[in-house]
Formats: C-alpha cells, structure tokens, sequence
C-alpha cells in the first residue's frame, strides 16, 4: 500500500543538518521505502540524509513524503510529526 502527504516544514530553520538527521534516520528505521520531494520536485530517498538536504528545504515549505507498505500509515504519522515540529526552536 502506497500512501503520500503533503506536509509544510516545522523547523524555523529548515531541514538543515539536525532535523534531516532525525528525519532521514526514522525513514531509515521505518524498514519500508519513504521518499520526500520538494513541491513538485523529483522525489529522493528520505533515508538518505545527503539527499534530504540537498533539497534545500526551508521554513514554511511544503513537502510531499511518501511511504509503500503494510505500514505506510502509521510511517507517515511518525514522519509528518518529526516535519512539523521545529527542532531549532531553543536552539
């Protein structure tokens, strides 16, 4: 099952460094394909923090991530959280 959202980017400073990390990481850990794409951009592995950050992501934009697999949903839900919550906030 193959399911996508659009989310708009949480952290004030964009998915620099630190939020890619944490981002490309649970990707990584979801043990399912996730890609994110950038507006209507080219779609790139959300597993690879390289790749996230050279989408050059910043405040305010919107992103589309997809996930495939029995657990596409609940994926999502634990991505679409880590997007919209700003990691620089305190920083």
């Amino acid at each position: 099952m193959t399911v996508s959202r659009t989310v708009r980017v949480g952290s004030s400073h964009g998915l620099h460094a630190r939020p890619a990390k944490l981002f490309a990481q649970a990707a990584k850990d979801a043990g399912i394909p996730v890609t994110i794409a950038k507006d209507a951009g080219k779609a790139v592995n959300a597993a690879s923090i390289l790749s996230v950050i050279a989408l050059g992501i910043d405040f305010g934009d919107h992103v589309v991530i997809t996930a495939d697999g029995e657990s596409a949903e609940q994926v999502l839900d634990t991505l679409v959280e880590l997007l919209t919550t700003d990691h620089d906030e305190g920083a």
